[in-house]
């Protein structure tokens, strides 16, 4: 069975606004290997919307122009991976992406963690902690930086009951980030 893994920058006082954390060279290699590892990517239609605006290669294999050098192995990464979005709005995807309705979530995410392969991978907010409540998460990596934000979106703010993990790694990165990777306890 493949993992459901879930992956999230936050501050030190829990604001997951990718606003609120500088982008760095070690950050954004340490995601691009997490989303290399990962057979698909779960996504819901906002992060689909912003990371598909912020790093799609467009046909002629141009990168984003905003984007440094350094970027290369995010922009590699994501955009040729395998993405299921889910949302009940959207009518057509495409960057290698089909949708997932939400009445199917359940059983459809269940069904591709039975399929053969290394894992999944999800991020966002909103659709993460839908995963969570159905108990569809195996890993949680929290990386925290050392910011203190003050406002923005927490994730699992209102999950129905606490869920109970177990430390399973640890790192920090020069910038002072903290990765701490968790799996749901027993």
């Amino acid at each position: 069975m493949r993992p459901l893994r879930y992956s999230i920058n936050v501050t030190l006082d829990g604001c997951c606004d990718h606003t609120a954390v500088t982008p760095e060279i070690e950050m954004h290699r340490h995601a691009a290997e997490i989303i290399a590892s990962a057979d698909a990517l779960l996504l819901g239609r906002i992060t689909y919307g912003m990371m598909e605006s912020a790093w799609r290669v467009s046909p002629n294999g141009r990168k984003p122009d905003w984007t440094e050098s350094w970027m290369d192995a995010f922009i590699d990464a994501i955009d040729p991976a395998k993405k299921y979005v889910v949302s009940d709005t959207l009518t057509e995807v495409d960057w290698n992406a089909e949708i997932i309705r939400g009445a199917d979530l359940e059983q459809t995410v269940r069904a591709l963690k039975q399929q053969p392969g290394n894992s999944l991978y999800v991020g966002g907010v909103t659709l993460p902690k839908a995963l969570a409540e159905l108990g569809l998460i195996d890993e949680f990596e929290m990386i925290v930086h050392p910011v203190i934000a003050g406002h923005g979106p927490t994730p699992f703010a209102g999950l129905s009951k606490p869920l109970n993990l177990e430390l399973v790694g640890r790192k920090e990165f020069v910038s002072g980030a903290v990765s701490l990777r968790y799996k749901l306890k027993g």
